[in-house]
């Protein structure tokens, strides 16, 4: 690769993230269908014809932003699950990786939690895309337990996605508590009692 080359790729990446990082801002108190492509560009400080260098459509800006919040959750969420078969166990650490996703990326929670039932079709499909392989993934988890012998594949299903279910729910509550200017220990206490009650659940379950 040429300097030349290699500047033009650098500003090229640059002007992407500007892009991501503008909507992201935008979309600190309102949904994606409400912001426009001249608003984002306006806040990057770029050209409303440099947007189309990058992204088709702000449904695909918004796809993008999907798969940067949720992308490396899979990974994360089997190396908890091979960790440990304890449920406890199993339940904090999700609970903290759920904490700290939030901490480090609270735009990208928030616009995951507004998106997901939000009004564009492509980035509710993709959210949507994600937390159904996440949920197969727990799923084969579960299965392997000893705690799942006898059990249905319908009810292993369920019981998946009930857990990844929660974890929007807490990711929600640790926003909210943010947002209040809240510690999370009341948030955290809530959602590990949570998993409790799942886990208890889980063990009465017919088989």
């Amino acid at each position: 690769m040429s300097p030349q080359t290699g500047f033009r790729e650098t500003q090229r990446r640059r002007t992407r993230r500007a892009l991501l990082d503008a909507a992201l801002a935008e979309l600190t108190d309102r949904s994606l269908g409400s912001l426009g492509l001249r608003e984002v560009t306006r806040a990057a400080g770029v050209a409303p014809t440099a947007f189309y260098r990058h992204f088709r459509g702000m449904d695909e800006l918004g796809t993008v932003l999907v798969e940067e919040a949720l992308a490396s959750l899979h990974a994360t969420v089997r190396d908890i699950l091979a960790a440990t078969g304890d449920a406890g166990r199993r339940g904090d650490a999700v609970v903290r990786l759920v904490a700290e996703l939030v901490r480090s990326r609270p735009a990208h929670v928030r616009f995951l939690v507004r998106e997901r039932h939000g009004g564009v079709p492509a980035v509710r499909d993709a959210i949507a895309g994600h937390l159904d392989v996440l949920a197969d993934e727990v799923g084969a988890a579960l299965a392997a337990d000893a705690l799942s012998a006898g059990w249905d594949a319908d009810d292993v299903t369920m019981l998946s996605r009930l857990l990844v279910d929660h974890m929007f729910m807490t990711a929600s509550a640790f926003l909210a508590a943010a947002l209040r200017g809240e510690d999370w220990s009341a948030a955290t206490g809530t959602a590990r009692a949570q998993l409790r009650l799942i886990h208890l659940g889980r063990v009465n379950w017919p088989g």
